[in-house]
Formats: C-alpha cells, sequence, structure tokens
C-alpha cells in the first residue's frame, strides 16, 4: 500500500513538471525586488550611454575652436572676435571673427567680419576663385584684402549711409598672388590678357555669395579693388 501511495506521488508530480508553463521557470520581476532594481540601473546605465544632440555639438565645436577654427567651420581659420562696438551710430559687429584663411588661402591681412560674410567668402573662394585661376602659377597662395572692417559711411563720404563695412559685412580684394610669386592684380590686369580674363571670370562669380559685387566698371572708386558685400536686395544681387 505504502509503495503504491508513493508511485502515485511521483506520477503526479512529473506530470505537474510536465504542463508548467516554461515562463515559470524564469525569475519574475517584482516592483521592489532585487531583479526589479538591477533592470532599472542596467536601463539608467544605457539612457546615461546615449550621446545628446547638443552634447555632440558643443563637443565638435570646441573640437573646431581648437584647431582654430570660426563660424563652426574648419575651413575657416581665425579667432573668435565678439561684439565689436562702433563709433558711430549704425555701426558695429554682434559675433564678429578676425579670419586669417579660408579654404587654405591665406588672407594678406586678418580680415575683421560676421560669420555670413566669412561662408560668402568661403563659397566664393572655393566655387569662383579656384576653378578661375586653376593651376595657373601652381594655384592661390595667397589674397591681398585692401579693407574690411571700418566704421565709415559709403565711400568715406560726409553725410552718406553706412557703409556695410562698418557692419562687418564686406572685404575688399585687390589682387591674387599666386604660388610661384606671381600676382593677379585688379589694378594692372583687369580687361587685359588672359588674368584679365581670370578676373572677369572670378568678379562674376562672386555674384550670388555676395549681395553686393563692385568692381572697376562699377565706377571710380573701385577701380583697383573688388567690393564685395553681403547685403541683400529684393531684386537680388547687385552685380557691376
Amino acid at each position: 500500500m505504502r509503495k503504491l501511495l508513493m508511485i502515485l506521488l511521483v506520477v503526479t508530480s512529473s506530470a505537474a513538471a510536465a504542463n508548467a508553463p516554461y515562463t515559470s521557470l524564469r525569475p519574475v520581476a517584482r516592483p521592489g525586488t532585487a531583479t526589479d532594481t538591477a533592470a532599472i540601473r542596467r536601463v539608467g546605465l544605457f539612457e546615461s550611454l546615449r550621446p545628446k544632440s547638443r552634447d555632440r555639438k558643443s563637443r565638435a565645436e570646441r573640437r573646431l575652436a581648437r584647431k582654430g577654427a570660426v563660424c563652426g567651420d574648419i575651413a575657416i581659420q581665425g579667432i573668435a572676435v565678439g561684439r565689436v562696438p562702433g563709433r558711430i551710430k549704425g555701426c558695429g559687429i554682434d559675433g564678429a571673427v578676425k579670419v586669417r584663411s579660408v579654404s587654405g588661402v591665406t588672407l594678406s591681412q586678418q580680415a575683421v567680419m560676421d560669420c555670413a560674410t566669412a561662408r560668402a567668402l568661403k563659397s566664393w573662394i572655393d566655387r569662383g576663385l579656384k576653378p578661375a585661376v586653376g593651376k595657373r602659377g601652381g594655384g592661390i597662395a595667397r589674397l591681398r584684402v585692401a579693407a574690411h572692417y571700418a566704421c565709415r559711411t559709403r565711400n568715406g563720404r560726409k553725410g552718406a549711409r553706412i557703409s556695410e563695412h562698418g557692419k562687418g559685412r564686406a572685404i575688399d580684394i585687390s589682387a591674387i598672388t599666386l604660388r610661384d610669386g606671381n600676382e593677379i592684380s585688379v589694378l594692372k590686369h583687369w580687361g587685359r590678357g588672359k588674368n584679365g580674363r581670370i578676373l572677369k571670370k572670378m568678379h562674376r562669380a562672386a555674384c550670388g555669395p555676395f549681395g553686393t559685387v563692385l568692381g572697376p566698371n562699377a565706377d571710380r572708386y573701385h577701380r583697383d579693388h573688388f567690393h564685395f558685400d553681403t547685403a541683400r536686395y529684393r531684386s537680388g544681387s547687385y552685380c557691376r
């Protein structure tokens, strides 16, 4: 009789184990249990490892700044200046930068401007200046900067409106120095030979990146340089 009872108990236990769901073999996390606490910690760890977009951007900007980049572009090298107050009403720059080179092309003097103008200069150098010069003289080494930020009226005339130079939105270029030491000068070469044709190409290419493009054909004030600024007009870029 005792043997029969033992056999029945074994059979019953085996059947119950066979019919139990597989999930019964896994620990169930209940609120407040050690298993639940560990799971929460793991989730928190994964969340902390996810880089935030703002953090990524600020780290990238710091890395660029350490390399000498300004305006968030490694191709624009210089230093951040910040606010530049004007000595007369209408002058001054918010967030000014002092640019020393753009896309590998050195400026003859560090030019103060805002970032919109620095980016326009980069666009012109990459898409207009370099293609226009090509391999002539081994390529471009330097831009001769005739003027950049200056708190003054247009063309220095008394009573005239504030120049875009006075707002950090303009740069004047008088010549391009090539790697072999030769120079393409606006004053000497405009309208003359191959260098003259190169100058016309780069002048035409500036119309778009810049809102105003003036050269020797504009007036007597610009016979020896190109004036580029980022003023915008409803009718589009003004190019002469």
